[in-house]
């Protein structure tokens, strides 16, 4: 492990005891509900476990009850739009209620990946490529500019929903039309050949390094919460110098983009040692698949101290 890793900061002893009121969110109306459904879960379970008040409930634009149940915390266990994109943060800072992860503004760049992908690049960064497409696009044009394979994804969406890989020409305007037709935007990048790497932060620091190989030709939907055949390896032969630039930059894309307590940034390494920035994921998964508590036990902290943890640090973070 590169030697810049260190172990999250534990709450304070008199925090550490305090039995909280916490409600956690799962579930909503975007594309990954089912994975939110489960991270809820597997959040709601861990807490439960150390002793505290948990409230679980669904939520969505017009079910917004679960915000009036009295809370010391709210967890947002919530993926893709509404959960992740600034919406539900944004109505749990008018009400002054204290949540796990990202300020609104913080995930609302964070969910565009364009706009989070032209933030980092302002630190020096290199990021794939891109073009983005939408209807008008369509009509105008047959191929775009950035030669191919391309990927092909929602500006706005995570777990690889709707993502293609393109290598000929017949295939691209088929893979637009799907990300374009479901959520408006499509983003065409770059295809960057190598492994994928996944560094967690929590609070301020950075867990190892994760590299991704899945067996599918690339690290889909299925591959990230069906297939036990994906590998997650800490020692997948890379230099320690690339490792600890990943570390280092994963810290500042959090940093730039003014994230707090919680946040994947997904790299691709290439096969001459370039590192190239993907996008910030503020609600990761935690699911049994999932990446940040993967890395978070190999640093020895269970699932249900990561988890509390990130409670302990919304409360203490909040004036």
């Amino acid at each position: 492990m590169p030697g810049s890793e260190s172990q999250p900061r534990r709450p304070g002893p008199a925090l550490s005891r305090k039995v909280l009121r916490i409600t956690v969110l799962r579930g909503g109306p975007s594309a990954e509900r089912k994975v939110s459904l489960d991270s809820g879960r597997a959040v709601a379970d861990a807490l439960k476990s150390r002793g505290h008040d948990v409230f679980v409930a669904d939520i969505g634009p017009d079910q917004l009850d679960a915000l009036d149940h009295p809370a010391d915390v709210v967890f947002p266990a919530l993926h893709g739009t509404f959960g992740e994109d600034g919406t539900v943060q944004r109505l749990l800072e008018q009400r002054r209620i204290p949540f796990v992860g990202a300020g609104s503004r913080a995930s609302a760049i964070a969910m565009d990946k364009v706009a989070a992908k032209k933030l980092v690049a302002q630190e020096g960064i290199a990021t794939p490529a891109f073009e983005v497409w939408n209807n008008k696009t369509l009509q105008a044009r047959d191929a775009p500019e950035i030669p191919l394979p391309v990927v092909v994804k929602p500006v706005n969406q995570g777990s690889s929903v709707a993502t293609r890989i393109v290598r000929e020409p017949g295939a691209l305007r088929p893979a637009v039309q799907v990300a374009v037709e479901q959520f408006e935007q499509a983003l065409v990048e770059q295809f960057i050949a190598g492994d994928e790497l996944t560094v967690g932060i929590v609070g301020t620091e950075a867990l190892p390094p994760i590299c991704v190989r899945p067996k599918r030709t690339f690290y889909d939907y299925r591959a990230k919460y069906q297939d036990a055949a994906t590998e997650y390896l800490f020692d997948a032969g890379h230099p320690v110098s690339l490792l600890d630039r990943a570390t280092a930059w994963s810290r500042r894309a959090f940093e730039r983009i003014r994230c707090r307590h919680l946040a994947r940034v997904d790299w691709m390494a290439d096969r001459d040692g370039g590192l190239w920035f993907l996008e910030i994921n503020t609600i990761p998964g935690f699911t049994s698949h999932s990446l940040v508590p993967k890395a978070a036990q190999r640093l020895g902290i269970s699932f249900e101290d990561l988890v509390e943890r990130l409670v302990f640090l919304a409360v203490e973070e909040t004036p």
